[in-house]
């Protein structure tokens, strides 16, 4: 994007972060002679198996790391096997720190304050495990949180993966079926609900939706009901099967955990896809794999050391959720935060930022481009003398957001755009401490992943659009599908566009400084002409226009050739004219080119996301073709969909 660096680290910075504390490790270890990052890197992809093993012995896991070899299989992607005679436990990695020092520092919208030092999280972790074991949880089953982003639903993920049993989570602002469709592909053996949450300034009782949650759910044995609203034990009950969190634990004392080991690739979580185009797929992850990824995330890409303190705005529904709380393998200390972004004002954040003394914030680069059009000055409200990193994800952050963020954020600290998902509940792209940082791109491909960029011809490019492909495999990659015969999804979703090779999904390009651009998902690629057109090409344009406040772009097909149709929802009070749509179509040839001039630009009211706020072009392109679009529940507002039904300017 461009040749001069938004931001340099300084040399003390470069020379003592932990990526280069890691190099130094490296070095010694193997009689290497690594210099920078990028030696380091192609390390990590050629000797990958001894990269991995060093990671695991330099954050000093805790386990059997096991005999050599440490991969068997690495020349077939699909099918390769990571540390065959490894042995280890997830929770007992998260909870070997022991000492007063906070673990979980929670913050929730209506005011609450918790704080939870690692020795109380062992000793409540403790009691959930006994409850659960004696509810019959054993390694293989499956448990489930209908819960939000607060310590309960921590604790009682720690106590189900430690027992070797698998956990899955949905937020409690999914719709019934939303939750239906996931929990019940995976049948839980015991499910944690809430009986509400807040959010923006209001409170949303959910009891009824849990009800029919369950009614749904025959595996069900036993329901734990958290009482965050705090309505009262009596008004809580869903049936016979039902206790309050107390009254689950209530028999039970603190004991030493004896932590059972498992092989590494044993189940930990069920992740689910966004599910907008069928049920959703159950996107099974292992234990070793998944936290040896984010160890990799938390201390060498976020530089975040013992003691420090991450956050993440997310929802127990989200993989950022799942990526949060394996910061505690580290020492870091995990802030959570459950509410809106925005409330009681549009610097709650910045404020939380400031309270807690947050080192790494991850975000939404929705979030970014909010506050960005809110005309936010932290760097003049605020202190954020604790921030030494900000961290985007979610959604492709425009280049002209990397301006803001420096402007009128912060000056002095590391803006990493990360991308990956929860295909591999880890990122393939982030961002060091000992890197610079360019606009519109992030910094680094990420440790380990060998991710490259195929033209349509299957052949590896640099600076030039195609698909972003990993081409060795990775410790992270799923264990398997939940209930996926003879793995037929899995190869489905990632290996027939390339045979033995990894794609992701993403249209990408690797940029002359070997970061990774990303221009949006391939399926939302547009190609008007034969001309292939990334959406997030369109929204950096579009997102400079102070008139609008959100975009969706599609593609329809129309007159044998697709045609790009641009949705707008404009601030209060403005209505789509001539005028207005003339400096839109404007905007974008000026910038971009004329490919990228949309056909039609049609106002609404509303635009389809996830419940995690991802724009769900698929399905307004479904409607707008009059495709069924499927698991409408899967959606924050699923009412926004009959917005696209026949719109008049779309007919001719």
């Amino acid at each position: 994007m461009s040749d001069a660096p938004l931001w340099t680290p300084s040399p003390a910075l470069a020379a003592n972060c932990n990526m280069t504390r890691f190099t130094h490790y490296v070095n010694e270890s193997f009689g290497l002679a690594l210099q920078d990052y990028h030696q380091l890197y192609r390390w990590s992809v050629e000797q990958s198996a001894d990269f991995w093993a060093a990671l695991w012995n330099y954050n000093q896991c805790v386990g059997d790391l096991g005999c050599q070899p440490y991969l068997v299989g690495a020349e077939e992607m699909f099918g390769a096997k990571w540390f065959p005679n490894a042995q280890i436990n997830y929770g007992e990695n998260l909870l070997k720190r022991r000492d007063d020092t906070a673990a979980l520092i929670f913050r929730g919208e209506d005011k609450v304050k918790v704080e939870i030092s690692y020795n109380q999280l062992y000793d409540q972790v403790s009691r959930v495990m006994q409850a659960l074991r004696d509810a019959g949880v054993g390694a293989g089953d499956r448990v489930a949180g209908y819960l939000p982003n607060m310590p309960e639903a921590t604790i009682a993920m720690i106590a189900t993966t430690s027992l070797g049993a698998i956990w899955s989570s949905c937020s409690p602002d999914f719709g019934t079926q939303g939750v239906v469709d996931r929990f019940g592909q995976v049948n839980p053996k015991v499910l944690f609900v809430v009986d509400g949450y807040h959010y923006n300034g209001k409170s949303f009782d959910v009891r009824t939706k849990a009800k029919d949650i369950v009614d749904s759910l025959d595996s069900v044995e036993k329901i734990v009901v958290v009482q965050y609203l705090s309505l009262g034990p009596h008004s809580t009950s869903l049936d016979e099967r039902t206790l309050v969190w107390d009254d689950f634990l209530r028999d039970y004392s603190p004991t030493d955990i004896q932590f059972e080991r498992f092989p590494f690739d044993h189940p930990l979580f069920i992740l689910f896809s966004s599910g907008t185009t069928g049920k959703p797929k159950c996107i099974v992850h292992g234990a070793g794999g998944t936290l040896l990824t984010h160890i990799r995330e938390h201390v060498l890409h976020g530089d975040l050391s013992s003691g420090e303190r991450v956050f993440g705005f997310t929802t127990t529904g989200w993989m950022m959720w799942n990526w949060m709380i394996s910061a505690l393998a580290s020492g870091i200390s995990v802030v959570q935060y459950d509410g809106s972004p925005f409330y009681p004002t549009n610097s709650a954040m910045f404020d939380l930022v400031d309270e807690t003394k947050i080192n790494v914030w991850q975000t939404g680069a929705k979030f970014i481009d909010a506050v960005k059009k809110e005309g936010l000055k932290p760097r003049v409200t605020h202190d954020l003398s604790s921030l030494k990193a900000l961290h985007s994800t979610g959604s492709v952050l425009a280049p002209e957001c990397y301006d803001y963020v420096y402007e009128e954020i912060k000056s002095d600290f590391r803006l990493s755009s990360v991308t990956g998902g929860t295909d591999i509940c880890g990122c393939f792209a982030m961002g060091s401490s000992n890197l610079p940082v360019y606009r519109g791109e992030s910094a680094c491909i990420a440790l380990g992943m060998k991710v490259e960029v195929y033209n349509d011809n299957g052949y590896p490019v640099t600076q030039e659009k195609g698909e972003l492909v990993c081409t060795a495999t990775f410790p992270s990659m799923p264990v398997a599908f939940w209930g996926d015969v003879n793995d037929e999804k899995y190869h489905s979703a990632y290996f027939e566009k390339f045979p033995g090779v990894w794609c992701h999904g993403d249209f990408a390009e690797i940029s002359a400084q070997g970061g990774l651009i990303i221009y949006g998902r391939s399926d939302t690629v547009l190609n008007p002409g034969g001309v292939r057109i990334g959406t997030a090409e369109i929204y950096r344009q579009v997102e400079q226009m102070e008139e609008i406040t959100d975009s969706c772009v599609i593609g329809q097909e129309w007159d044998d050739d697709t045609r790009v149709v641009l949705f707008v929802i404009l601030k209060d009070g403005l209505e789509l004219d001539e005028q207005l749509e003339a400096s839109i179509k404007l905007q974008i040839r000026q910038n971009a080119t004329p490919r990228h001039v949309p056909a039609v630009v049609v106002q609404v009211q509303d635009i389809p996301r996830t419940t995690t706020g991802k724009i769900v072009e698929v399905a307004v392109r479904n409607v707008i073709h009059g495709v069924e679009v499927k698991n409408r529940d899967s959606l924050a507002n699923p009412g926004s969909l009959a917005l696209f039904e026949n719109i008049e300017q779309l007919q001719a």
